[in-house]
């Protein structure tokens, strides 16, 4: 009886066509739902993609010395950078083309396209012969990361309650650190010439991220599509079905105690809108230029400053260990495990307090903290009181601050832009942040080692430092307080506007 109630008071609609006004209480039921074994399912399945893209960028990171050996493809360290480069353009790209394509067709179509273009890409990279087919593979691989990254945060925010969103978003967002782990583990075996010979190991290395893809797909057939993006688009009978669908799983689980629960339009806000096929350019356009501009550029800011911070260091890892403290190229994985441990932890355990304490405050905190302790760490490597060890350790400090920073702009892009335009807006911010802040570092820092100057690195991380703490400044200023609210309480939706 409670489901039938459910269904029937939860939703008042009219004809399901474009242009209809629908009133529904499917976003005030998701987010009042209690944690359950489903919402498992959801951080597993979706949240596995910061997985593949961190076994990714540490795999291509510590790849980076060996690639320049001539019995591999015996590429210079600008060519590194390059490749690197050539990677997050591809993501770039691959964000902007599959997240219009996520708004308009659908979450779960979408994340199942891109994760398919990202084990084309990746598989393909361990067959490379030459500079120029590498740095083709990785850019489709990058691709896929890229249309991941708009496809899943918009999904995950639209299935996780408001009250819990931040910590789940920063939480996943750092688990990208886990495939760090992998990637780093692995490289220890599969770079070892006492296993594996060097010209094969690299090669063997990309067949992981194949295999994790593969897994992952075999998860997602059981997330639905957002009911949010159901209901604007006139299918909200669907939505409410989905919903009520989750409510009886979680009440069966519950038992008796959890049956009474009864959900009505005198405990729920609804939310009414016009429903719609597909926003209309000149209203993205509006809505992100003109309607949320300091919106916009709170997100450029974020997602630039933490794109420049993260890739100049961490393209470049590798080959800063062999060039300055004549790390062996086979024995780098073993330094990455510790960074990576270190990026794990940052959001796990500090991203309870993005939703209690504020985004506000914690935004502004962890990006100026980031930003201080870099300045000075790069001013200790300057001064050669630094080694491997201490180098690593001080990294490892450092980002784990720096990892819950670069996860809340991420969160920050995907709850603060209108339903309608949320995976578009998380794509244009994140490929314009990558293109001005991340696209160019790895390149510029690749060249800057290969010239072997302490001093030009030590400028290029005052330059990051400074950029991290203009982001703190400029959050302080115009950040959104968006702890614990709904995502139509935090931007109304654009299918809302007059009624």
């Amino acid at each position: 009886m409670c489901i039938l109630r459910c269904t029937l008071v939860c939703a008042k609609t009219h004809l399901m066509a474009n242009g209809e006004t629908i009133e529904s209480y499917v976003p005030a039921r998701l987010d009042r739902l209690p944690w359950s074994s489903w919402h498992w399912l959801i951080v597993v399945s979706l949240g596995a993609t910061w997985i593949l893209d961190g076994l990714e960028v540490t795999l291509a990171g510590a790849l980076g010395g060996i690639l320049t050996l001539p019995q591999t493809l015996g590429l210079t360290p600008t060519r590194v950078g390059a490749s690197a480069t050539c990677y997050l353009t591809g993501a770039v790209l691959g964000a902007l083309l599959f997240g219009y394509g996520t708004d308009r067709f659908g979450r779960k179509k979408l994340f199942f396209i891109t994760v398919a273009v990202y084990l084309i890409g990746t598989a393909l990279s361990a067959f490379s012969w030459n500079f120029w087919s590498y740095a083709f593979f990785r850019a489709v691989t990058g691709a896929g990361i890229g249309g991941e990254y708009a496809a899943i945060n918009s999904a995950i925010d639209e299935l996780i309650p408001a009250r819990v969103r931040g910590r789940v978003d920063l939480i996943i967002n750092g688990s990208y650190w886990v495939g760090a782990a992998l990637g780093a583990a692995a490289t220890l075996v599969l770079l070892d010439p006492r296993r594996i010979p060097i010209w094969l190991g690299w090669r063997l290395a990309f067949g992981i991220g194949a295999t994790l893809g593969l897994i992952v797909i075999f998860f997602r057939r059981w997330i639905p599509e957002s009911p949010r993006w159901l209901m604007i688009h006139g299918r909200n009978d669907e939505a409410e079905r989905i919903v009520a669908e989750v409510e009886r799983k979680i009440m069966t689980s519950r038992g008796i105690a959890a049956s009474g629960r009864s959900y009505s339009s005198s405990d729920l806000f609804a939310t009414r809108i016009r429903t719609r096929t597909h926003t209309p350019w000149h209203e993205i356009w509006d809505a992100i230029v003109h309607e949320h501009r300091r919106r916009s550029f709170l997100g450029f800011v974020l997602m630039l400053t933490q794109a420049f911070f993260y890739n100049s260091i961490f393209f470049t890892y590798a080959l800063v260990l062999m060039r300055f403290y004549h790390v062996p190229e086979q024995n780098v994985g073993s330094y990455l495990l510790p960074f990576a441990l270190g990026n794990v932890l940052g959001p796990l355990l500090l991203g309870h307090l993005f939703d209690t304490i504020g985004r506000k405050k914690m935004i502004t905190v962890t990006y100026g903290l980031a930003g201080i302790l870099l300045a000075l760490t790069g001013w200790l490597f300057h001064a050669g009181v630094l080694t491997a060890q201490t180098q690593t350790l001080a990294w490892t400090i450092i980002f784990f601050i720096a990892s819950a920073a670069a996860s809340s702009a991420y969160l920050t892009v995907s709850e603060i832009f209108p339903l309608e335009i949320r995976a578009l807006a998380i794509a244009i911010f994140y490929a314009i942040g990558t293109l001005a802040g991340g696209v160019g570092a790895p390149l510029l820092f690749g060249w800057i080692i290969g010239t072997g100057s302490i001093t030009a690195l030590f400028v290029g991380y005052l330059v990051a430092a400074a950029l991290m703490i203009f982001g703190a400044v400029i959050e302080a200023w115009i950040g959104v307080p968006a702890e614990r609210r709904s995502l139509e309480d935090v931007a109304a939706p654009l299918s809302s506007k007059g009624l």
